[in-house]
């Protein structure tokens, strides 16, 4: 992991195209700004933890079951 400091108003790069940009900060509270391009999926980390669980969930023995179901 790399960790960086910033402040207000500052930003990181990452690759060419995903630009990371402090907009505000209040107590231990950060905003931030991510600018990347429409194909680039961004997630919350509790969000992006259920839909792994929903896709795991979904292609196990059951979800498995199901789709050979639909395709006969």
């Amino acid at each position: 992991m790399l960790a960086l400091s910033r402040k207000k108003n500052e930003a990181i790069m990452i690759n060419n195209n995903i630009e990371l940009t402090i907009l505000d900060i209040r107590g231990e509270q950060v905003k931030l700004g991510i600018s990347a391009p429409k194909e680039i999926p961004i997630y919350r980390k509790e969000v992006y933890l259920e839909i792994q669980k929903a896709n795991q969930e979904a292609t196990g023995a059951e979800g498995m079951a199901a789709l050979k179901d639909l395709l006969g």
